[in-house]
């Protein structure tokens, strides 16, 4: 018995070492959290998809509050990469900004609207005020409805700067996403408003204008002909050091083999 016994616990011993052996070569879970530009959804998303699947053993999360909110959040450690699809402000100090894709932003208006080119002085003159019919632009008799995002944002933040309009757009509605400017245009045939272009297109109720005569599209955000443009930014804070899993996912979203996905997603890869 006292053999048995013996032989037993010695079992016991070599089985607790082989679980204890495959806990400690198991890995662990980890996750990278992304936070800021609704406009950046489908560049963060087709990256996200395709590094996780490279990666199964790390989680990406992006949560889309804007780009102002996301540059805050990076700041204050509440996330590990902020999204901002706008430069980074003088005032934004402790932070560095890497641009991974550039943006048209697109003027939109309804798909009914038979206007189809805007010079960038009409466009700041109907966001302004200046201009309140469509009939001054070759439209019809139909007062002009403004529809903008809200102040947070970096598509409007683009908008107004390449514009010449900030602090002066008189809005009918300021709207906290892409999609809602879109939604709101495409049911109203007054409207005019503006959205990232991987987001215009194939939408249905609206089109885009051209904007002097080019139309928003990656070669003439590319070549800068079209004017109405503006970065997608990665975010990070200087002095603090991204996890492993962070930093992969920077450098893959930062490399040549991240250009097809974002140009996949209908903006324009930065990197060469």
């Amino acid at each position: 018995m006292k053999r048995n016994s013996l032989i037993a616990a010695v079992m016991a011993a070599l089985m607790s070492l082989a679980l204890l052996a495959g806990c400690g070569s198991s890995t662990e879970p980890q996750s990278v959290s992304t936070n800021g530009s609704t406009s950046m959804e489908k560049v963060i998303g087709a990256l996200s998809e395709k590094f996780m699947e490279n990666n199964k053993d790390i989680t990406v999360t992006y949560d889309p509050t804007g780009s102002g909110t996301g540059i805050e959040a990076v700041s204050t450690g509440k996330c590990d990469i902020g999204l901002s699809s706008r430069a980074l402000k003088d005032s934004e100090t402790g932070l560095t900004g890497t641009t991974i894709a550039l943006d048209g932003i697109a003027i939109i208006v309804n798909a009914d609207n038979k206007v189809a080119d805007l010079s960038v002085r009409q466009i700041a003159d109907i966001f302004t005020g200046k201009i309140t019919n469509w009939k001054d632009v070759g439209g019809d008799d139909l007062e002009i409805t403004c529809i903008g995002r809200e102040a947070n944002s970096g598509t409007r933040d683009g908008f107004e700067s390449v514009t010449g309009t900030k602090d002066a757009c008189k809005l009918s509605q300021e709207l906290t996403s892409t999609g809602a400017v879109i939604s709101a245009v495409g049911s109203n045939k007054n409207a005019i408003g503006y959205a990232s272009l991987s987001a215009v297109e194939g939408q249905d109720g609206i089109k885009a204008v051209t904007v002097g005569g080019v139309a928003c599209s990656e070669a003439t955000v590319l070549d800068g002909s079209y004017a109405i443009q503006r970065p997608f930014v990665l975010v990070t804070k200087d002095g603090t050091e991204l996890s492993a899993a962070a930093k992969a996912f920077f450098d893959f979203a930062t490399s040549t083999d991240a250009a097809d996905l974002i140009r996949s997603a209908g903006a324009v890869p930065a990197a060469k």
